[in-house]
């Protein structure tokens, strides 16, 4: 899973954001956001983009991790619970999948593991295969 998240270096938004990807599996990716000033809104909590982008990033290396191009078809989060300090996790994880379409669950979590938001999504699989990897 080194080729993944070497691919997935490539993510300029990611790093600009400050996502930081910790692990890669088939169908599963964790990565993680220390929050910053940059990362709140005007009323002090973390903004809903920045959930958003932790979660997005996750779900799109555990989608892409089988070695053909996902695209995302559909995506929903819900958040849950309100912070402005620390460490965010997100948790992504395979659902479903066939030869077309694959569904993933990723949990963003606090440092002290509260839930903060849930994020569904559904990617579309390509034919083509993700560079430098191979399909499993």
């Amino acid at each position: 899973m080194d080729k993944i998240k070497e691919f997935f270096k490539k993510d300029q938004f990611a790093e600009y954001v400050g996502i930081e990807l910790l692990e890669a599996g088939l169908g599963t990716a964790v990565a993680r956001l220390e929050i910053k000033d940059r990362h709140l809104n005007g009323v002090g909590i973390v903004h809903g983009g920045a959930v958003f982008s932790l979660a997005d990033l996750a779900f799109a290396v555990a989608s892409n991790s089988h070695g053909t191009v996902a695209l995302a078809i559909n995506a929903d989060i819900s958040f849950l619970k309100a912070v402005s300090a620390g460490v965010l996790t997100a948790r992504a994880w395979e659902v479903s999948r066939n030869s077309k379409l694959a569904t993933y669950r990723i949990d963003v979590t606090e440092d002290g593991g509260d839930l903060v938001a849930v994020f569904q999504g559904t990617v579309y699989r390509k034919k083509e295969a993700l560079p430098g990897l191979t399909d499993s």
